[in-house]
């Protein structure tokens, strides 16, 4: 199958591609109700063919999308859910679109649009070649809040599949093998009684004091974990005036581990802090908890694959104007951050990259057994199939994720370049998987070994919580 033929197509429609791009940055809605976007790119993939479903495992925006028939079956994931907080318009300086509104700040317009592009001109290399093979579109809700993917996976939706592929804007240009953090999600809800807190304090039984008691243990725990593992807590409800002793109160945990076993016996202690405060306060526990993430499993068999492809095409070139909006942004961050991040990434000779702010070098992986501090859940995905989640260069170089400045980028024409070399690698990844048996046969072996003994657990309970969405995305949306 030819390589030229989806490059070629991806080549011609550029301009349409980084239309839709530009239209999901647009849109920058929260996650599960994603609706323009999803829809926009559902439309455009049926336009070209493919048999689309929309609105699957209980997510009104989750999105399957298929061409051709037979094996192997090779998918493509894209996300497109936004971010509160940190609407900017694209200028190099902190400038919001909409007052505290929503924004694309991890690049998630340029995800979506990036498989959608793959997928289609895999298509027509498909077409063209006659060869038997599918190429699947997962369109992936919820990524930033709620974890769509989980949902996914437990529906079955990927059962089946030989080779999974997925691309993240990013600061390099890397098919990274650094797996993430598991993490265990929990919501602590203590129930007391209310009484005058001057008149009758006796009387009362205080909510607030249970949870404030449970974050000091979980805080003298932090010395006896293991240096890799985080705990992060907000307290979301804490009572409503201080003359009243509060009957309810709730705290929200993430904790964090760089494998699930770990995890587990770290959260076993939380736990038992969480009751031993309710013991002292008098109050009663009741706890919500979910798995939150798996750690990824990485492939480094997959990320040869993109590797080579990222080289074939080639990393974008960048014009003066290009370049010197990258600077601009660089100015608005601490070089000394820059450093520090690089230092962390073990990047070998990072020293040469201080003074870039727009990386075109394409890098071998230098980072399997590493562990990123964050979570995904493309990690969910990575248990059940193998599975490689790439970066092209798109943020600034020592920008922080999940900021103004990274929804700047996505929504230039730097932005643009990164989802054209992105979707192309992505093309011609998939094709060689679909037509080297022997590659997909290695990544399969490699991902059976890395497992293990483990096991995956579907998480079949769990519900997409949209009607939290709806209110949280009320409260945060911003104004016009």
């Amino acid at each position: 199958m030819s390589k030229e033929t989806a490059w070629k197509w991806i080549e011609d429609n550029k301009d349409q591609l980084a239309k839709v791009s530009d239209e999901v940055w647009g849109f920058a809605e929260y996650g599960l109700l994603e609706e323009k976007s999803s829809k926009l790119i559902a439309d455009t993939l049926e336009k070209h063919g493919f048999r689309v479903k929309l609105g699957i495992a209980g997510m009104p925006t989750a999105i399957t999308a298929e061409w051709g028939s037979g094996k192997p079956i090779i998918g493509v994931m894209g996300e497109y859910d936004a971010l509160p907080g940190i609407s900017n318009k694209i200028v190099p300086r902190k400038e919001p679109l909409i007052p505290n509104g929503m924004g694309h700040g991890c690049g998630h317009n340029i995800h979506g649009t990036t498989a959608m592009s793959a997928a289609i001109a895999v298509r027509y290399a498909l077409e063209k070649s006659g060869r038997e093979g599918t190429i699947r579109f997962y369109g992936t809700p919820a990524e930033e809040n709620f974890q769509g993917k989980i949902f996914m996976v437990a529906a079955g939706l990927f059962n089946g599949v030989d080779a999974v592929l997925s691309h993240h804007p990013g600061s390099l240009n890397v098919a990274s093998l650094a797996s993430s953090t598991a993490t265990i999600h929990a919501k602590f809800n203590y129930y007391g009684k209310t009484a005058h807190a001057a008149a009758n304090p006796e009387q009362g039984r205080s909510a607030l004091d249970a949870v404030e008691l449970m974050n000091v243990g979980v805080n003298y725990l932090r010395e006896h974990i293991i240096e890799k593992a985080r705990i992060h807590y907000v307290i979301e409800v804490g009572g409503g005036q201080p003359n009243v002793v509060p009957d309810y109160a709730r705290s929200w945990y993430y904790v964090r581990a760089p494998e699930m076993d770990q995890l587990e016996s770290i959260y076993k202690r939380v736990e038992k802090i969480a009751q031993g405060a309710a013991l002292m306060t008098e109050t009663t526990l009741k706890i919500e908890m979910d798995r939150g993430s798996y750690n990824k499993i990485p492939s480094r068999a997959l990320s040869e694959v993109v590797t080579a492809n990222m080289r074939m095409v080639g990393a974008p070139l960048y014009t003066t104007e290009e370049l010197a909006f990258a600077a601009e942004i660089a100015k608005t961050f601490p070089k000394e951050n820059k450093i520090e991040t690089l230092k962390r990434s073990k990047l070998p000779n990072w020293e040469r990259f201080v003074d870039v702010d727009l990386p075109t070098d394409i890098l071998d992986a230098w980072d399997d057994g590493e562990v990123s501090p964050g979570s995904t859940d493309v990690s969910h995905v990575s248990w059940n199939v193998p599975t490689m989640e790439f970066g092209t260069a798109c943020n600034i170089l020592g920008a922080p994720g999940h900021s103004w400045q990274f929804v700047a980028a996505s929504g230039s024409t730097i932005g643009h370049k990164s989802l054209i070399f992105a979707a192309k690698t992505m093309a011609g990844s998939v094709l060689n998987l679909m037509s080297n048996p022997q590659i997909l046969a290695k990544a399969k072996e490699e991902h059976r070994k890395r497992l293990g003994t483990n096991t995956y657990i579907p998480d079949i309970e769990r519900r997409p919580p949209l009607e939290l969405a709806r209110q949280s995305a009320e409260k945060l949306k911003g104004k016009a």
